[in-house]
């Protein structure tokens, strides 16, 4: 297998985070999470479009009724990049004021789900998950995270896998998930990242049902078997890559955003924070569900 991985948007973010492919359009979503930058690569022309939301946001999915839904500071909002055009939809945490949106993604039924973390020094596991429905109606299912990250659900969409990534945890969970209520059973230990060099970050699922994970800190990429096995390994040029998505007309493609900020030798990664290609994988990616509102 040789594998092509090449930089195709040079923009050195802070938290380059929030991966999502949307497959009618045919273009990448994706963030800078504390800038508040919400980015749109097309792969087509090479171009990279910047919108400004103005506070930070954490993930964001591509609505059903158009426009973008997003998990940012002050909670879930709808955002129309083209108007500029913003909605608030609920704050769920309007009281935890060092608290905001981390990491998300929408189930096969198009419900979005997204973490939440305290910010600063994150010793305080001050996180939980939380679901978005159509209706708009918001649910808090579980707490007690320091960094809520890695949300992804198998190809049926019967599995929910999540992570926390604070260095004293590291760790990887997989649960059943009912599909008609949107509701996770208890969780089960995944995959234990003390393992290897990468912290769990961003994750993703593909078409066999292996789940990716991007390795913060690591400068590496896992691929993991349903049943926590890594399978594949892939070294990236840069310390913290932060969020494999599939894309592409074959979603054969694999992108992958990446951190800027807080990087141990500078002039070993002069890319750092600006979005990865990586071709030559043999391996396809799901569509990605939009939300359904």
């Amino acid at each position: 297998m040789t594998l092509n991985i090449s930089c195709i948007a040079s923009t050195k973010s802070l938290v380059g985070e929030g991966a999502f492919w949307d497959d009618r359009a045919q273009v990448l979503w994706w963030l800078d999470i504390p800038a508040g930058i919400i980015y749109k690569y097309d792969p087509l022309i090479g171009e990279n479009r910047e919108f400004k939301f103005g506070e930070p946001v954490g993930c964001l999915a591509v609505c059903e009724t158009g426009g973008l839904v997003l998990a940012a500071k002050s909670g879930f909002w709808f955002f129309d990049p083209d108007t500029g055009n913003r909605e608030a939809i609920c704050d769920p945490e309007s009281h935890l004021e060092s608290n905001r949106f981390n990491d998300g993604a929408t189930d096969a039924q198009g419900r979005f789900w997204a973490g939440t973390m305290k910010e600063g020094d994150n010793k305080e596991p001050a996180g939980s998950f939380y679901r978005l429905d159509a209706d708009l109606s918001v649910t808090r299912w579980k707490e007690g995270f320091h960094t809520t990250n890695g949300l992804a659900f198998s190809p049926e969409g019967s599995r929910m896998y999540f992570s926390d990534s604070n260095p004293n945890i590291r760790k990887i969970w997989v649960c059943d998930y009912d599909q008609e209520t949107g509701t996770p059973y208890e969780p089960a230990l995944f995959f234990d990242t003390s393992k290897v060099p990468g912290r769990p970050d961003g994750g993703t699922v593909d078409s066999e049902g292996c789940y990716w994970q991007a390795g913060v800190g690591g400068w590496q990429l896992y691929r993991l078997s349903p049943r926590g096995e890594i399978l594949m390994t892939i070294d990236m040029p840069v310390e913290k890559p932060t969020k494999p998505m599939f894309g592409g007309a074959g979603l054969d493609t694999l992108f992958v955003t990446s951190i800027g900020a807080g990087l141990t030798n500078n002039t070993d990664q002069p890319e750092a924070g600006s979005l990865f290609s990586i071709n030559g994988l043999d391996v396809k990616g799901l569509p990605q569900k939009r939300f359904a509102a």
